[in-house]
């Protein structure tokens, strides 16, 4: 290590940027002077991959293991929540003495023990769910002035989300710089819905075809304008040289802002967020330590992965890896510092895929690579050296590489599988009070109910949540229709605004997740444990939640709740356990 202690870590991370919006990579117009100067200064990684969606690449970049195998393959319907037996790179840092801090996009859990606060983090900032506006996420937060969790208190920040959480990891950054810290900084922008202020938002009109992609290019260079002010403070307060800072983003471009821009610079790839083509999961990947000897403005070829970030960092900063603990990705020192390395990183293969599905389905949207061979789906073999757009299918031509690739992919499948099965549960009797929302709800038919637009327009939901009951007794659970905070009735529906947004930073087409609401006829509640009827009761006109109170043994259980009234049979978008009392 080239400084007398070890390296500070600060690790950007945007939310379905992708590779192409960045001058530096290309993009015509997009303004990124400040990323665009990193760039210059950094070690890039040019065949760097992630999972194709949000929560499935921060869980393996923050426990170095294919993100299937951590029980997170999709972003909602309880498939977002990271196993409690996977060690965190939080966990690992905190352990050796660095301090931990994250500030903005988790959407690896909501409850207890799936919580960053559970998983090694001693400072968090975050919003709720996979983004600002989400089931989980505090009721009416719009990008300005919202409520976020602080270390699992709902606390009101002045200001843009982005400017929010970059203000507070720098306030995390410098209240103790004597001390190694690691920093997430994990915006949720530039993610749909494109709200930005509008003076940002006109700097790109005229310079885009749809309003969306103009919104989003404003995200991002407001994001930009961020990192440059990262970037000074760091060096003004003498912590640069000895901090490694990266910038990535976690999946391919978001399609709600480029699928409609015809045209749209996607950097010759094929596809976005999503798929299992090279636009859906390459990602920029920019590091820079200049005290250690990573710098000077040069690329890196060889294949690496989400997977690698944990065994990296680690590496970097000296943390010990305790035994028994273990990585399916490697460490990139070696690729970082420029060092003479063996042909086996040529020979590389790694696998990434789509689920999105209630339980992982073989061959779904995958891709596995090796050098510039690209398999798709197990069928589809494409060769980047000649075809980086991924037009032009040589399986016929080379069966050996397809067979190569498929046996590479049915041990992948075999590491990954050994856990599909398993519950995840939330635990409830840890503390006072336990919410379940819909976004964890477990369901068999499409993604639920996720956001909070869905919940304004009473969309029907149907599913159980998996639970873990810590002590025995007896639990009051509130069902709700609306979330405590919004103060609604529950058969209630909402005339107009019900909570002051910026309408100005909305698009007229978003406004539909601000105001209104309908109107549910709930007559009645019920309850259900493992499939038995465990309460019901009937709902006044005038309540908030129905409240029912049900005794549950300890251990794992499957809970179901239900509306039910003229035509109406769904499950609540809001449940709340409390109890059981001390000494029950």
């Amino acid at each position: 290590m080239a400084a007398d202690r070890p390296p500070n870590v600060v690790l950007v991370l945007t939310d379905d940027q992708g590779y192409p919006p960045i001058g530096a990579n290309g993009h015509p117009f997009v303004e990124t002077p400040h990323l665009d100067a990193f760039h210059a200064e950094a070690v890039r990684f040019e065949q760097f991959h992630s999972g194709t969606t949000c929560a499935p690449t921060r869980a393996g970049l923050l426990t170095g293991h294919y993100c299937n195998s951590t029980g997170v393959w999709h972003t909602v319907g309880g498939r977002s929540l990271l196993r409690a037996d996977e060690w965190t790179l939080a966990d690992a840092l905190a352990e050796c003495g660095w301090r931990t801090g994250l500030f903005g996009k988790w959407h690896l859990g909501d409850a207890h023990p799936y919580r960053p606060q559970d998983r090694g983090f001693q400072r968090a900032i975050v919003h709720g769910g996979g983004g600002v506006g989400q089931t989980p996420d505090w009721w009416g937060n719009d990008y300005f002035d919202d409520t976020y969790l602080a270390d699992g208190v709902p606390t009101r920040f002045d200001g843009y989300c982005t400017h929010v959480f970059f203000r507070e990891a720098l306030a995390f950054i410098e209240e103790d710089p004597a001390t190694p810290f690691f920093c997430f900084l994990s915006t949720n922008a530039p993610h749909h819905p494109f709200n930005v202020e509008p003076a940002l938002a006109a700097h790109y009109a005229g310079r885009t075809a749809t309003e969306n992609y103009a919104r989003f290019l404003a995200m991002i260079t407001d994001i930009d304008a961020s990192f440059g002010s990262l970037r000074a403070r760091l060096a003004a307060a003498g912590l640069e040289d000895n901090t490694i800072l990266i910038f990535a983003s976690d999946n391919g471009q978001c399609p709600l802002a480029v699928a409609a821009e015809a045209g749209a610079y996607n950097a010759g790839m094929r596809g976005l967020k999503g798929s299992m083509y090279e636009g859906g999961h390459r990602i920029p990947f920019v590091v820079r330590w200049p005290g250690g000897g990573i710098g000077g403005g040069r690329s890196v070829t060889s294949l690496a992965a989400y997977i690698d970030v944990m065994p990296t960092l680690l590496d970097l900063c000296g943390a010990a890896v305790p035994a028994g603990r273990s990585f399916h990705g490697r460490s990139l020192a070696p690729l970082l510092r420029g060092e003479p390395v063996g042909g086996d990183w040529a020979e590389r293969i790694l696998v990434t895929d789509t689920q999105r599905v209630p339980r992982p389905i073989k061959w779904r949207l995958s891709c596995v690579m090796k050098g510039d061979w690209r398999l798709i789906n197990g069928e589809a073999l494409y060769d980047l050296s000649v075809d980086p757009g991924q037009r032009h299918d040589v399986a016929g031509n080379r069966p050996d590489v397809v067979a190569e690739l498929r046996e590479a992919y049915e041990s992948w499948w075999t590491l990954c599988a050994r856990q599909v099965d398993d519950d995840i549960p939330i635990s409830v009797g840890v503390e006072p009070q336990t919410l379940l929302t819909s976004h964890d709800l477990r369901n068999d038919e499409g993604d639920g109910v996720w956001s909070q637009g869905q919940v304004r327009r009473g969309e029907a939901c149907a599913g159980y949540w998996e639970i873990w009951v810590a002590r025995a007794g007896r639990y009051e659970l509130a069902l709700r229709r609306w979330p405590a905070e919004a103060g609604h009735p529950l058969r209630a529906g909402v005339d107009g605004a019900d909570i002051p947004f910026r309408g100005d930073a909305v698009a007229a087409h978003d406004r539909w997740l601000y105001e209104g609401g309908e109107a549910l006829a709930v007559d009645a509640a019920s309850v259900e444990v493992d499939g038995a009827l465990a309460a019901e009761t009937i709902v006044g006109e005038e309540a908030a939640a129905a409240l029912l109170a049900v005794d549950l043994t300890a251990g794992a259980h499957r809970l179901r709740a239900w509306f039910s009234g003229p035509g109406l049979r769904q499950s609540p978008y809001y449940v709340a356990l409390s109890g059981p009392a001390v000494g029950d």
